[in-house]
């Protein structure tokens, strides 16, 4: 105990891209993302352009058979229709710009937490797997944290569960605010959050853990006298895959649990 202290990728084809749009936006789990309604913008757009761009490549053929039929010289027909694909390039250049962005932006939804705004599984899952390379190559290590809120359940019976999600709001931007600049912290899951700390000994993390425990304790609700969290930590061993770190600050979780919560143990 520590008593001191989905993107996808880029889609083969602008139709396949478009399909992935759609299918997440018909998605009930997306139905309060407020980004939903702008990805839907974006999408209605993209398909305006794309239309535009089919009538105007129409348009550009039919003045190209008239063309053969008229007396312009062969300079005037080259320069014409030079002037025309020109013009196509330039739209179909802010079309491309804009599947880029709409491809971003189904990235960051696939990537972030609606409810908390902070990284989800799949982002923290990523962000493992990069810092654990990166030690391994370094020969550095991090420090794993796994923090989970005490007695969660009987907020969401006694107050409702959208006293609960306020709950879990205020508690993801405390802990959020009690790290560092360059520590990485995202909603694991429920009532979990999770935190890496790139290359830090674990005797500064459970100084860092301790803050983030007592910053939550410290946040005053109107509908209960506070709220605490219990976390386990561990330490990265180079050359080990994370799901190892993983378990053993789950354990050390398990362990704070057991011993009382409100407490940060190490494994």
């Amino acid at each position: 105990m520590c008593a001191s202290s989905p993107l996808p990728t880029p889609a083969a084809s602008e139709d396949d891209l478009a399909a992935l749009i759609r299918a997440a936006l018909a998605d009930p789990a997306h139905a309060g993302n407020p980004l939903r309604e702008l990805l839907a913008q974006l999408l209605e757009q993209s398909d305006g352009q794309r239309q535009r761009l089919e009538r105007l490549v129409r348009i550009s053929d039919g003045y190209h058979l008239l063309s053969r039929s008229s007396n312009e010289t062969l300079v005037q027909q080259y320069d014409r229709q030079l002037r025309r694909i020109e013009k196509l390039v330039r739209i179909s250049d802010r079309y491309q710009q804009s599947l880029r962005e709409l491809s971003e932006t189904l990235r960051e939804v696939s990537l972030r937490d609606p409810l908390t705004s902070l990284g989800n599984r799949r982002f923290l899952m990523e962000r493992l797997a990069e810092e654990s390379e990166r030690s391994s190559r370094n020969g550095t290590g991090y420090s794993l944290g796994i923090a989970d809120i005490d007695f969660f359940k009987s907020v969401n019976d006694r107050f409702g569960h959208d006293v609960g999600d306020r709950a879990l709001s205020e508690v993801a931007f405390t802990i959020r605010d009690a790290l560092r600049e360059y520590d990485v912290c995202g909603r694991w899951g429920g009532e979990e959050f999770l935190f890496i700390l790139p290359e830090t000994p674990i005797e500064l993390a459970c100084q860092i853990a301790e803050r983030v425990r007592t910053c939550v304790e410290r946040i005053r609700f109107d509908f209960t006298e506070s709220i605490t969290i219990s976390i386990g930590l561990a330490r990265y061993q180079c050359g080990e895959s994370y799901s190892h770190t993983l378990n053993r600050a789950d354990k050390a979780l398990r362990q704070a649990k057991t011993l009382g919560r409100n407490r940060v143990e190490v494994f």
